[in-house]
């Protein structure tokens, strides 16, 4: 069900806006699915790329959150988690709709003198190629580009995608870097034509795929480094690569999508991670009141409360052998934090209005001041909520796996450190969001310290697995709201071992990679399904699946 609504909501989110577009900029455009060559407006087909662009990142982020449990995901078995159903609408977004459209503009672009606007697609679609190549491995593209004349497109190697990524990236910082008379786009919904932000989130990008590939690369931390020697790249909130939701309700929905899947009249959709609340909640993380919204202040089965068969029927169960092994959390956790383990594959009860919620970050929900009151569609933040998809704090800890990498565990600590504090700075004024949050329940500023000396003392006194740990779980939760870094983190190094597994004691190998879209599969003669989720996309040379990642 969730699934299904997110589709609709992806066709109806292709107009969502700044809330300060809302109702002037939306009839700038035909249906932007359709756009035909004959329109001949650059506008047209950057607006429909620009609105694609951030459902697709919503949904393989979406998608990408639940292996690595930022939310919950409900399959005992990872070849079962993911249909390949599922995934159409995401191979349609990235195939039909972002790179066709690229195509089609790429000419008008070039007459018109629009090598900006041009840029913008070209960051784009490096951004897409690489993604599809981290989720499902080899992909079409260079045949794929030539559709509809041709129906049945070839894979490319995924290290080939990742080159010309590498090539569209270099071409498009060209392209803001130009110093000629050249037109601009009418709309910048993302860095409102600032052409230097573009540039330093090209070269952040390039950052991106050195470090995935470090791997197979001997040479790309050194190409990582040269960036950061340069200094051009996100560094700073200020140059942070999101989408600004907004909150209108109809006509169309502006919404962020996860509060409008969650903050509904029958209450919340989706289900919270128990590992990820419970990580946060007992670290004293001052994030946690604005990741979560509490409906409750109880949960069954916890802290003397009595169980409830109807509400969570895992209440009344014991827990598996390997879960009383391993010490972690089951079924629930105290204090009305209402979520549900790795692959709880048990049905769905009457919950909605008990289970907890997106909080007001990123999604623009509730803050959690302890209210314990129903979610509802008109309160908090309505939405006006943000998709993350390139953050400085992210960049910090990609500095930290570098340094880590590099035997250096202090400069690594310094940026978890760092990471961390953009990632507070970012995440704290959301709470203005809801107009009837209790300030007393903010954050501090000994809230943050303590929390900051916490991590310290935790990094010196830890070993190298620790450390690791640390780092990878302090990037996970700064990931919220976007699971496709801390996916890739996940398959690149293994780590945070600390995961709760699955209930299922023999889940099957983890998702190294997506099976293809069903579409993709049934209707191109060149893609062969897959029937398992083990495959490992070309920059993953880790040991195989199953005993790799340990935590499973």
């Amino acid at each position: 069900m969730k699934k299904i609504f997110k589709y609709f909501l992806g066709i109806l989110a292709t107009g969502i806006l700044f809330s300060a577009c809302e109702t002037t900029e939306l009839d700038i455009r035909d249906n932007p699915n359709f756009l035909k060559d004959n329109q001949g407006d650059v506008n047209l087909f950057i607006n429909a790329i620009q609105l694609d662009y951030a459902d697709f990142v919503n949904l393989m982020g979406f998608n990408a959150a639940q292996p690595v449990r930022l939310i919950a995901m409900q399959d005992r078995q990872y070849v079962n988690a993911f249909s390949p159903s599922n995934l159409d609408f995401e191979w349609e977004l990235a195939y039909q709709n972002i790179i066709a459209d690229i195509r089609k503009m790429q000419t008008l672009a070039e007459q018109s003198g629009s090598f900006r606007t041009l840029g913008i697609a070209q960051v784009i679609e490096a951004d897409v190629l690489t993604t599809l190549v981290d989720f499902f491995g080899d992909v079409p593209y260079i045949e794929a580009i030539q559709a509809p004349e041709n129906i049945n497109p070839k894979l490319d190697p995924g290290a080939d995608v990742y080159a010309k990524a590498l090539e569209l990236l270099d071409q498009a910082i060209n392209n803001f870097n130009r110093t000629d008379n050249v037109l601009t786009p009418s709309i910048d919904f993302y860095y409102n034509k600032n052409w230097a932000k573009w540039v330093k989130l090209a070269n952040t990008m390039k950052m991106k795929i050195y470090l995935q590939t470090r791997l197979v690369d001997a040479d790309a931390l050194n190409k990582f480094q040269a960036i950061v020697n340069s200094g051009n790249y996100i560094s700073s909130t200020e140059d942070d690569f999101q989408f600004q939701y907004g909150i209108n309700v109809v006509q169309p929905d502006t919404r962020h999508p996860e509060f409008a899947s969650n903050y509904t009249p029958t209450g919340a959709g989706d289900y919270m991670s128990n590992w990820l609340m419970n990580t946060m909640a007992n670290t004293n993380d001052p994030r946690t009141r604005y990741y979560f919204y509490r409906q409750t202040n109880e949960t069954p089965g916890q802290d003397g409360v009595a169980p409830n068969e109807e509400t969570i029927s895992c209440s009344l169960e014991t827990p598996p052998q390997h879960y009383i092994d391993g010490g972690f959390t089951f079924c629930g956790l105290p204090n009305g934090y209402w979520g549900r383990d790795h692959g709880d594959s048990d049905g769905i009860p009457p919950d909605g209005f008990l289970r907890t919620a997106w909080g007001v970050y990123p999604v623009g929900g509730m803050f959690d001041d302890n209210r314990f009151e129903d979610v509802e569609e008109t309160r908090g933040g309505k939405g006006a909520g943000i998709q993350p998809i390139l953050l400085a704090s992210w960049v910090d800890f990609m500095r930290a796996e570098v340094a880590m990498v590099n035997n250096n565990p202090a400069q690594a600590k310094g940026f978890v450190l760092e990471g961390i504090s953009k990632s507070l700075d970012k995440v704290f004024p959301f709470a203005n969001l809801d107009s009837e949050a209790d300030s007393d329940f903010f954050a501090t500023n000994g809230d943050v310290q303590d929390f900051a000396d916490f991590i310290d003392s935790s990094f010196d006194d830890g070993s190298t697995t620790d450390k690791w740990n640390i780092l990878a779980e302090q990037y996970f939760i700064a990931n919220f709201g976007s699971g496709l870094g801390a996916y890739n983190f996940y398959r690149r190094t293994g780590f945070p071992t600390t995961l709760q597994p699955n209930r299922e004691p023999n889940p099957g190998g983890f998702i190294r990679s997506f099976r293809y879209s069903a579409n993709s599969a049934n209707n191109n003669v060149n893609i062969q399904q897959r029937q398992n989720v083990t495959t490992q996309v070309f920059w993953d040379n880790n040991p195989s699946s199953p005993g790799f990642p340990i935590a499973n």
